[in-house]
């Protein structure tokens, strides 16, 4: 089976066997003009009887893409082994049941193969097919042979360029031929043929800068003498061309920069410049030189950078670049003083950041002179020591100079009068006075106070001037307060207990403190009271550290109160001492070196006084109380007939009564009634003659004697508190008594009180529940009470 119209000889295999070879038979073209007819393949019988294997040899076909007369016939196939009924023709492959589908069909009786849509040779170029022979029960009567079927170029395609616009750069002066940038392209269509072969070119601007090469594409630069400050920026037309450059064609878009170079030096835009500053500014703006560069604004070829080299030399002026604008930019390095200098005159040079190219011509404004004005203003004042730190003694009296603190003003050519003020002091502790600047205290200063920073009190004083505008100065004042040696040591213990028998029990300890801080303070001197030779005989007192000592006794002495003076000096200069009374008391100690009980004095009463002291205060009391009592009796004599008429008023016998609560035995049935007749007439009740000496108390000196008894009663009302608090006194001191801070037991003062007991104020928690109207039954003494208290 094969095609109809070939002609193929079979050439002999090995082995003595050929392959059959086959006869195309063709009508030729139609005379007429139509198309001819699809070839039918025959069997050739070669001469005598030789075995043979039949098979199909089909050539490949060629169809034009783009070919519009559909359905398009391509070949005729038949089998030369004819089966009654005919044989059935079928392909496979891609176009007929493989993707993309639908391209070819086959006549199944006629063997016809037939084009069914417009081929693409882009999309494929050619098709591998398979063709069968079968007969009608299905059986394939032949091997399947190979269809090839392949699509002929067309141009139909236009070459493409990469890009739309193409971009290169070329520095400015660059030599011809130099490599710009390289315009590519592609074209779809066949590369085998003239369909994709490209031919490149410039269409405009037609300069003659540049030129491609119409086969690679490639830009380069045609003359010399590029310039950018000329043309910056080339915009070029390329065109591409295929069949060789007679085909399709498209263009594209070429922009060449061309870079800059430091081929022009800046200049300045005038010789000369005139600026002006004010003085006393530091990195103030004076003002600016210009200067022109040709080169690309921005880049380091344009940038400008300013020398001063002369004029200057204590470095008062600096000078920048403005990035934005290429400026020069004059400003302060230090602050200028009118009254020193006026006027400079300066000479500055500009040059470019980059080096400048060897090809550039020599700037004829590289230097410019620049002139500078410094204008007077009111400067303000100046303190010349800022801050300053001065000393005032602890306890300084008021209005005492601290100091003088005054200021300058550097207008020297502008005379102007200065003022002072405080602008802060916390503490209210100073004054100062505005024409001198003397500043003094308003009070003494004390050494220890929370205004004290670090140990300174820190004030600040304004200096201001009368210019035009007023200006003002401040001036810190840091005030040390000296320690001043104004306070004695004192010892914290002024009474304790050491064994009679020297050697036996600890020393007794002393400490002492001192207001003052060091070096008015500590170490402290200890020592006893000179004068008695029996004191340095019987006590010691050695020194433990620096604020403390220990007493000890040096022989045995009897038991009992011993008041020792005892001299406290500090380390000041010049020191300060203060002598003060020890009570010592005097004990039998056992031999673990503790008192004896009942043996132990009471150090407590009496610490801290000598018995000079004691003895002065005792006849200061005994004097007031002899006073007290003779105005009272004076007072009494005459009150006595008032009071009788007060009491004859009342119809009960008013007793005040006191019961005495928290006492085992007695109670609220134990009331026996004191007779206030007592109070009223001390004089009728002598007190009770003792039954025998009474016990001395041990915390009391030896020359401490009993009060005397009884004491008279004060002359007016007025003196009771008097009479009250020396009798206190009394009780404290009389050795006949229990101490002052032993708890004692009150008697009760009668019974049957007609007023009740005063265990009725506390029945209730609120002062509200209370019904006071009562008080006025008892009398004109309790009705103030009445109107207090039942409000």
């Amino acid at each position: 089976m094969g095609p109809a119209g070939q002609r193929r000889g079979g050439a002999a295999r090995r082995g003595g066997t050929v392959s059959r070879g086959f006869e195309e038979l063709g009508t030729g073209p139609d005379p007429s003009g139509a198309a001819p007819a699809a070839p039918v393949l025959r069997p050739w019988r070669p001469e005598g009887p030789r075995r043979v294997k039949r098979a199909w040899v089909i050539p490949p076909i060629s169809v034009s893409e783009n070919h519009k007369r559909i359905p398009h016939l391509l070949v005729q196939i038949k089998s030369d082994k004819q089966q009654p009924g005919g044989v059935i023709y079928s392909i496979k492959g891609p176009g007929v049941d493989e993707e993309p589908l639908g391209i070819f069909s086959i006549d199944k009786l006629s063997g016809k193969v037939f084009l069914n849509t417009v081929l693409d040779r882009e999309q494929n170029e050619r098709f591998r097919l398979k063709a069968y022979a079968l007969d009608l029960g299905g059986k394939t009567l032949e091997d399947p042979t190979d269809l090839e079927i392949i699509v002929v170029d067309q141009n139909d395609n236009r070459p493409l360029f990469r890009q739309e616009v193409f971009t290169g750069h070329v520095m400015e002066g660059a030599e011809p031929g130099t490599l710009v940038m390289t315009a590519e392209a592609t074209d779809a269509d066949d590369p085998n043929t003239d369909n994709a072969v490209l031919r490149f070119s410039i269409l405009e601007p037609a300069t003659g800068a540049f030129h491609i090469n119409e086969t690679t594409g490639e830009i380069r630069t045609a003359q010399a003498g590029l310039d950018r400050e000329a043309v910056a920026v080339y915009n070029l037309t390329l065109q591409v061309a295929d069949m060789s450059g007679d085909g399709l064609t498209t263009t594209a878009a070429a922009v060449i920069h061309v870079d800059d170079i430091n081929d022009n030096p800046p200049e300045f835009t005038e010789d000369e410049f005139s600026l002006e500053v004010a003085e006393g500014a530091r990195g103030a703006e004076v003002g600016r030189v210009l200067v022109h560069d040709k080169d690309l604004p921005g880049s380091p070829n344009w940038l400008a950078h300013f020398t001063i080299l002369e004029g200057d030399p204590e470095g008062v002026f600096a000078i920048r670049t403005d990035p934005r604008t290429n400026d020069g930019v004059l400003s302060t390095a230090k602050a200028l003083d009118h009254e020193v200098r006026d006027r400079f005159e300066l000479t500055v040079s500009v040059q470019n950041q980059q080096v400048l190219d060897p090809t550039a011509p020599q700037s004829a404004r590289a230097l410019a002179t620049v002139h500078v004005h410094v204008r007077d203003v009111n400067e303000a004042p100046v303190f010349p020591e800022n801050p300053r730190l001065v000393s005032v003694a602890e306890g300084a009296p008021p209005g005492t100079e601290v100091t003088v603190y005054r200021a300058s003003d550097p207008d020297i050519r502008q005379p102007q009068a200065l003022s002072y003020s405080l602008a802060y002091d916390p503490a209210a502790w100073l004054r100062v006075e505005p024409g001198s600047g003397r500043v003094l205290t308003t009070r003494e200063l004390p050494r220890l106070s929370a205004f004290l920073q670090g140990g300174l009190y820190t004030a600040l004083v304004l200096a201001s001037d009368d210019g035009e505008p007023p200006l003002t100065a401040t001036g810190t004042l840091s005030i040390e307060i000296w320690e001043v040696n104004d306070h004695a040591p004192v010892l914290t213990l002024l009474a304790g207990i050491v064994c009679s028998q020297p050697g036996r029990g600890r020393p007794l300890l002393l400490s002492a403190t001192d207001e003052d801080l060091s070096p008015h303070a500590e170490p402290f001197n200890f020592s006893l009271g000179h004068g008695d030779p029996q004191l340095a005989r019987n006590w010691t007192l050695g020194r433990v550290n620096k604020t403390h000592a220990a007493l000890r006794l040096l022989a045995e002495v009897p038991e009992g109160l011993y008041v020792l003076p005892v001299l406290v000096r500090d380390s000041g200069i010049p020191p300060q001492e203060r002598k003060q009374a020890l009570n010592v008391s005097v004990c039998l100690c056992g031999d673990g070196g503790a008192c004896w009980d009942g043996t132990t004095a009471a150090s407590a009463v009496g610490a801290g006084l000598s018995f000079e002291a004691l003895m002065i205060v005792l006849g200061t009391i005994i004097l007031l109380l002899l006073l007290v009592l003779l105005a009272a009796v004076g007072e009494r004599c005459r009150r006595r007939a008032l009071r009788k008429g007060l009491l004859a008023g009342s119809q009960d016998d008013l007793r005040d009564n006191i019961l005495n609560y928290d006492e085992q035995g007695g109670g609220e049935e134990d009331q026996n009634a004191y007779d206030l007749n007592q109070l009223r007439h001390p004089e009728l009740f002598p007190p009770p003659s003792p039954r025998g000496k009474q016990p001395l108390r041990r915390d009391a000196p030896y020359s401490y004697g009993s009060p005397p008894y009884p004491r008279r009663l004060p002359a007016g009302p007025s003196d009771i508190e008097d009479f009250i608090n020396e009798g206190l006194d009394a009780a404290d001191s009389d050795p006949s008594v229990p101490p002052y801070d032993t708890a004692l037991i009150y008697d009760y003062e009668g019974s049957g009180s007609v007023a009740g007991t005063l265990s009725s104020i506390i029945s209730s928690l609120e002062d509200g529940d209370q019904d006071y109207d009562y008080l006025n039954e008892w009398g004109p003494r309790f009705r103030r009470l009445a109107d207090l208290y039942g409000q």
